[in-house]
């Protein structure tokens, strides 16, 4: 089913996403969870739709919006730098941007990264941070290295094949419970970002502006 099919109520609707604990995941039970499960869950019920879920290739989420392939992507994406990619609902939450290093790291500050080695999730807004470097604190790295997956990053550090990652904090925190792992993460943040609901650009079905207000509501109750 495809954007252009979704318009009445109880119709389903695709949604977007990745494995990206505490935000979606699958729990030992087997069922799909999380806190942007919920918000996603909660929000469509209201505005009348029935939410279905799809693992998604992440480096492809813009194509497959475009194509209609799926209706929206939830799956803590950050809105910051990307405000003109997307049609935009939210920022419904606020997420810091950090690096993670091993507890004998002597790495403590962003500035101590010069001539390090970093994994980051391709595609993702620590990516292009370290990319494109328009932050003064961000000195030149040894070499960034992309990777396909989230938990590879986390594999990567504890392996010592990278000096640190970068992430959204929650998710750190919650691969270091999971796994029960004690990574160090730096107090000094690389950026606060809002997250968002990101439909196509080109989409006038009306459904974005709907999830905003929805948004505001459930922020009020």
């Amino acid at each position: 089913q495809t954007r252009k099919t979704t318009k009445d109520a109880n119709k389903e609707i695709m949604i977007g996403g990745d494995n990206y604990p505490p935000f979606n995941y699958t729990d030992e039970n087997g069922n799909l969870a999380g806190i942007d499960v919920e918000f996603a869950r909660e929000a469509f019920h209201r505005m009348g739709y029935k939410p279905v879920f799809v693992n998604i290739d992440w480096e492809n989420k813009k194509n497959l919006v475009e194509q209609g392939k799926i209706d929206c992507i939830w799956a803590c994406f950050s809105v910051t730098g990307r405000e003109n990619d997307y049609h935009w609902a939210g920022p419904y939450m606020l997420s810091h941007e950090v690096v993670a290093v091993n507890n004998s790291s002597k790495i403590y500050k962003l500035s101590d990264l010069k001539n390090k080695v970093i994994a980051v999730q391709s595609t993702t807004k620590p990516e292009g941070i370290f990319l494109k470097r328009t932050d003064e604190r961000i000195p030149k790295l040894g070499n960034l290295i992309s990777l396909g997956h989230r938990e590879l990053i986390y594999t990567f550090l504890g392996k010592g094949y990278v000096d640190a990652v970068a992430a959204h904090e929650e998710s750190i925190v919650q691969y270091m419970k999971d796994y029960d792992i004690d990574f160090r993460i730096l107090e000094e943040s690389l950026m606060i970002t809002g997250i968002g609901v990101a439909f196509a650009k080109d989409d006038d079905r009306g459904i974005c502006e709907q999830m905003d207000k929805t948004l505001e509501e459930m922020r009020k109750d």
